[in-house]
């Protein structure tokens, strides 16, 4: 368990972004995505909205929201939300690195904060926001059973690929579909940790990952940044 835990760490280090984006004239947002080991693998822990929520009712995703006044970064945004949707005490979370943002349908800068939990956390979910939580091994986002790619097109006109995972989970004796900006982040921290190619296209260079991760993101914000230009 260790040295699983140790390697994860060394990896994810070398892909931290630290607060690298944090001047981009966007609103702003974080998800925790929380690591935990079980059975021997690394794991990553998901939660579904409930179906009260006006946003997004019912679909899969990572604790997190959107920043607060009083958060002093984004790492405090996603322990806050983590804390707020399934109890997560912040000091039971190790944070480890914040990854390459992403920028969700309502053109909010989202960060995710990558953190090692104990394997043992037993969520309490705040029902108003979570009707569920559950794990997916980390290796089924490289190499999943149940896969298709849609092809997506953003509110700038920028197009992209777009994953969708089926999950069957046997705990819960039901499958679960994550997709999305959820999706593409799950991808991209297991194309960091194992460093293995997956069974699937990606729109990464594999080979060099770090900048040709930047350099789609970067496509992706000048697109929504010429968009809002063209507006005014």
């Amino acid at each position: 368990r260790q040295r699983l835990m140790e390697n994860a760490r060394r990896r994810l280090r070398e892909f931290d972004v630290g607060d690298k984006f944090s001047r981009l004239p966007l609103p702003r947002a974080a998800v925790l995505l929380p690591l935990l080991v079980r059975g021997g693998r690394l794991h990553l822990l998901l939660t579904v909205r409930s179906m009260q929520l006006r946003r997004s009712p019912g679909e899969v995703c990572f604790p997190g929201g959107k920043r607060e006044a009083t958060d002093k970064d984004d790492i405090d945004t996603a322990l806050r939300e983590a804390k707020e949707e399934v109890g997560l005490q912040p000091e039971k979370v190790e944070v480890i690195c914040r990854l390459m943002p992403g920028i969700d349908k309502m053109n909010n800068l989202v960060t995710p904060v990558v953190g090692f939990i104990e394997g043992t956390f037993q969520a309490t979910p705040n029902p108003d926001e979570v009707s569920e939580v559950f794990v997916v091994p980390l290796d089924y986002f490289v190499k999943p059973l149940n896969y298709k790619t849609l092809s997506y097109k953003t509110s700038s006109g920028y197009i992209t690929r777009m994953h969708c995972f089926i999950y069957d989970d046997q705990e819960h004796k039901k499958s679960f579909k994550i997709w999305g900006l959820t999706a593409q982040f799950a991808v991209f921290l297991a194309l960091v940790i194992f460093g293995e190619r997956p069974t699937f296209e990606v729109d990464y260079d594999l080979d060099n990952l770090i900048s040709s991760s930047e350099n789609y993101f970067n496509n992706l914000y000048a697109s929504i940044y010429e968009r809002k230009k063209s507006n005014l």
